[in-house]
């Protein structure tokens, strides 16, 4: 199909205020601020019904917190500069198996990066006429930026602990998607989806430097502390296995998805594609009662022995929030709580509406 170059410039202005609209969107709500060695546990999701139904003896419940401060991904015939990248996530361990939980946000969350060249090399020069119309347009680059950003396209599995504390076997598997934002593009161009995502298997390319941290409920460290973190560091991820799906919802009724993906050279084969995370950091923390802690503590906080439950878990890690964090408005009338857990000799605990406080004893101390 043939199209005249005014009619291209009109449709170009028809997507231009399409996507305007589109791009509205409400922000994600922050996540809280912790002190101490809980601080890269914000987005920890302590109070899903998996993690609360850890039992301490049979399942253990974890935090799983990766952080990466720069890297570079390639895709296609394009590679970019990354920014900060953390990866969150609850264990439960069940015996050695490890089943993940994701936080109700998504495990991964990326710093938008800028696309070099933005729209322009993004999508042109081109020789569809609308497209030329749009690339026109974009000479005075006041509509020419695009930002890239990575996001969940669904629950991360297949964790590997050992992996994690070595090198060149996958530590966990991660889809996810890249969101392309420019008012031409719209707000729903995305690279992956949720129904057919990027995989990543992201893989220490040195063993990394681990280090046992114990520490106190309010965050500090002690050697004598009920809480225990690994923490490795010093070395980089890196994944290379990954294919790439083609653009989809880029433009009114999908119509730059073409002049994406012929200008990226989408879709990409596995092999094409690479991802690098420098220098990750890494914090797997467990929910230790003090007696499990000796003698063998990195075996026993993660292979199955003796722990908090999960309940206990989450009352910590919001006592944590509460300590760390403004105290919320009081609410208008009684504050509803919800409890756990019943029976003679049961623990109960409950929780505020705000999840930032919470207490624990047996039904029978009530």
């Amino acid at each position: 199909m043939r199209y005249s170059k005014p009619f291209g410039r009109s449709l170009a202005v028809t997507l231009a205020l399409g996507a305007a609209v589109a791009l509205a969107v409400p922000a994600a709500a922050a996540a809280p601020t912790l002190r101490g060695e809980w601080a890269p546990l914000n987005r920890c999701p302590v109070d899903d019904p998996a993690m609360l139904a850890a039992t301490g003896t049979t399942t253990v419940a974890s935090c799983l917190a990766s952080q990466s401060a720069s890297g570079s991904i390639k895709i296609g015939n394009v590679t970019v500069t990354s920014g900060v990248t953390d990866l969150q996530l609850g264990l439960v361990n069940a015996g050695g198996v490890f089943s993940v939980v994701p936080p109700a946000g998504g495990a991964i969350v990326s710093e938008p990066i800028q696309v070099p060249g933005g729209l322009l090399g993004l999508m042109c020069p081109s020789n569809i006429p609308f497209v030329s119309a749009i690339c026109d347009q974009l000479a005075n680059g006041a509509l020419n930026g695009v930002t890239a950003t990575v996001e969940p396209a669904g629950a991360p599995s297949d964790f590997n602990l050992a992996a994690g504390l070595g090198s060149g076997a996958p530590i966990v598997t991660v889809p996810i998607r890249i969101h392309l934002s420019n008012p031409f593009l719209g707000s729903n161009c995305f690279i992956g989806s949720s129904a057919n995502p990027i995989v990543l298997r992201p893989a220490n390319l040195t063993a990394p430097t681990a280090r046992l941290v114990r520490f106190n409920p309010d965050g500090t460290a002690s050697t004598t502390g009920s809480l225990v973190s690994i923490v490795a560091s010093g070395a980089s991820q890196s994944d290379t296995t990954f294919a790439v799906p083609g653009a989809s919802g880029c433009g009114l009724f999908g119509l730059l998805n073409g002049a994406v993906n012929l200008r990226q050279g989408l879709p990409s084969a596995a092999g094409n594609n690479s991802i690098v995370l420098n220098d990750s950091v890494n914090h797997l923390t467990g929910f230790l009662a003090p007696g499990s802690l000796a003698p063998c503590v990195a075996f026993m906080a993660f292979s199955g022995a003796t722990g908090e439950t999960g309940e206990r878990a989450a009352v910590r890690r919001h006592a944590a929030a509460a300590r760390s964090s403004p105290a919320p408005p009081a609410p208008a009338g009684p504050a509803p709580t919800r409890t756990a857990a019943a029976g003679p000799g049961a623990a109960r605990r409950t929780w505020s509406p705000a999840g930032a406080t919470g207490s624990a004893r047996s039904a029978g101390e009530r």
